[in-house]
């Protein structure tokens, strides 16, 4: 049970709270808000909330559509009703009626068409490189909406890490040309429904409303005119999805379905963040209770996958949104935290509808035993496959780390890339997996390398060059770091030139100094090179063991072998090539794609001090 503090801020909401304030409304709200015909899942369920709604007998009648059950549970204002929806069922307007004794009233339910297009939902796949950013540090494109009557925080202060800055879904429309043309194919932002919380809102994580973009990032409209948009120029969009955990501000936490609609305690319990729980031979179930049941955080209820109820929710709210927007894939925050049955569950029932969608799932973890567990793996155990295709590639995150501050050793240095990338057998498909320099949660790469420009052209180098999927931080393509001008540290700085009263804009070229220009440049036309590279996209790697601080390897199809060099010391070499024999074959010249140099022969191959060369074999 919640303990006393907890009970004493339900009740406080409870009073003030809009949803729970409208008792003049027989309906106060029913999640999903409409739904859509010719689903290949004709189940589905409603939730119904309202003042004292379970006393009411509920009918409908519409061709097509059959009541299964009305479900009643402890609270007496809920209603879940299953229906079924014939595939032959007509878009149009379901009227439910309500009946308690001769009190009656109807509401209107909406069936809309679903849309069938080739290329909706495309998911995301090793051809893309994707932008993360987080919504509310990037651009501000309508002032009108940074602060919104009735919202818990009221106030915009950019000084502040914690406070909300301003930013919004137009002002990532109105910039959308300036990832387009630095070749970047995919979006990705941080969670973008509504978080009505009393404090650090901006973040996204922390979801009151799973049906409702956050107003003061825009309407549900504008979110679909931002994936319309993106999708007209050809960038993708991913929705950053929350199933873990909601805000304790969310509707139904304020007046909870029943108590086990979340994970309840005798007194707060944390998660012990020990994944390792879940897949130790030797857990003590206390342990694996506590890192799956325990809350994130003071102000993050837990919610219990294994309600029934609660797991419909959360399937449909997901389905509603790909169907509704057209978004192309899902990155699955603190993923290792749910339930593992049920996660497991939402993924496959997700891929009926959308065959081409995406999934990759936040990891971070030690180990690559421990993070594969979470993906689809080669492990036979019960319990042990994930049906995630993908996830965040912390331990290669960690090796790049260590490439390229670490002296070279018998595993450090280089080696820590050769001996990561050596255990992706454990994968199904390790290029699923999202590869990765920096994100909202960690330092940002230029300052993990030290302000050094040539560590990072190699971090950078080596991800758009890798297997998997590549994703930058956003400003780490202007050399961010984790400094404010004010000394504050701060990896979540808003982008220069986002709001309407920044003296210097970063989106175009005439506001960046020589670094910028020279970091920026230097990304763009990598990324853009690769985007007509398919052997570097989707092709094979071939990795040889490290030598003397140098690393070799090789992405290559039938049609192009290409080669890449990173020569980790402070010192140049001169690289014979005779021991790649095997992947060099017949080829005798090259065209390094960096210098744009064209290389006449390649037998001995002159490589700078802590740098990487690409060298496409001709």
């Amino acid at each position: 049970m919640l303990n006393r503090n907890y009970l004493l801020c339900f009740l406080f909401v409870y009073a003030t709270h809009p949803f729970l304030k409208a008792q003049d409304k027989d309906i106060v709200r029913i999640d999903p808000p409409y739904w859509f015909t010719m689903m290949s899942n004709t189940k589905m369920q409603l939730c119904m909330y309202g003042p004292k709604l379970s006393q009411y007998e509920v009918s409908a009648q519409y061709e097509g559509v059959v009541i299964d059950k009305v479900n009643k549970v402890e609270n007496v204002n809920y209603l879940f009703v299953d229906l079924d929806i014939s595939l032959s069922t007509k878009p149009g307007v379901i009227n439910f009626q309500f009946t308690k004794g001769k009190k009656k009233f109807s509401y209107p339910y909406e069936l809309r068409s679903r849309t069938v297009a080739k290329n909706r939902a495309a998911g995301v796949t090793a051809s893309d490189f994707i932008y993360l950013t987080m919504p509310d540090r990037f651009a501000n494109g309508d002032t009108t909406n940074d602060v919104v009557p009735g919202m818990q925080e009221k106030a915009v202060n950019r000084d502040s890490l914690t406070y909300r800055h301003g930013g919004d879904l137009m002002g990532i429309i109105k910039n959308m040309p300036y990832l387009k043309f630095s070749g970047f194919t995919a979006l990705w932002l941080t969670p973008v429904q509504e978080n009505d919380q009393l404090r650090e809102s901006y973040h996204g994580y922390a979801i009151t409303d799973h049906y409702k973009i956050d107003r003061r990032l825009g309407t549900n409209e504008n979110y679909e005119q931002l994936v319309t948009v993106a999708h007209s120029i050809g960038l993708k969009v991913i929705m950053d999805v929350v199933l873990n955990h909601v805000g304790d501000r969310h509707w139904f936490i304020q007046d909870l379905p029943s108590k086990d609609w979340i994970h309840q305690w005798p007194t707060y319990t944390r998660t012990t963040y020990k994944d390792g729980t879940l897949m130790d031979p030797y857990a003590a179930d206390a342990d694996k209770k506590r890192m799956t049941d325990g809350w994130f955080d003071t102000h993050m209820p837990d919610l219990n996958q294994k309600n029934p109820f609660v797991a419909n929710y959360l399937l449909q709210n997901y389905l509603w949104w790909i169907e509704t927007t057209g978004i192309d894939g899902f990155r699955i925050d603190t993923y290792a935290y749910a339930d593992q049955d049920f996660a497991r569950k939402w993924v496959n029932y997700i891929k009926a509808s959308y065959p081409n969608f995406s999934f990759f799932a936040e990891t971070w973890v030690h180990g690559v035993t421990n993070q594969s567990f979470f993906a689809k793996n080669i492990y036979n155990k019960a319990g042990y496959q994930g049906t995630v295709p993908g996830v965040t590639d912390f331990q290669l995150y960690y090796a790049i780390n260590d490439a390229l501050n670490q002296k070279f050793g018998w595993t450090e240095g280089v080696n820590r890339l050769y001996h990561t990338l050596c255990s992706d057998w454990v994968y199904q498909n390790p290029m699923q997996n999202v590869v990765f320099l920096d994100n909202h949660d960690l330092s940002r790469f230029y300052s993990v390398v030290g302000k050094d420009i040539k560590k990072w052209k190699m971090g950078i180098t080596f991800l758009l060059t890798t297997r998997g999927i590549p994703m930058l931080y956003y400003g780490t393509e202007l050399l961010m770091h984790n400094f404010s001008n004010d000394g504050s540290s701060n990896v979540r700085d808003d982008f220069p030139g986002g709001w309407p009263n920044d003296t210097i804009n970063k989106f175009l070229p005439q506001g960046r100094n020589e670094s910028e220009k020279e970091a920026h440049n230097f990304i763009s036309k990598l990324a853009l090179w690769r985007q007509y590279r398919p052997a570097i996209q989707n092709g094979k790697l071939m990795q040889f063991v490290p030598e003397d601080g140098v690393y070799v390897y090789f992405r290559y199809d039938d049609k192009a072998t290409i080669m890449m060099v990173m020569n980790a010391n402070e010192k140049a070499i001169t690289l014979n090539t005779k021991r790649f024999a095997e992947r060099v074959g017949s080829y005798t010249k090259g065209y390094e794609v960096i210098s744009n140099k064209t290389l006449n022969q390649i037998e001995n191959i002159e490589v700078e001090a802590m740098s990487a060369q690409i060298i496409e074999l001709k």
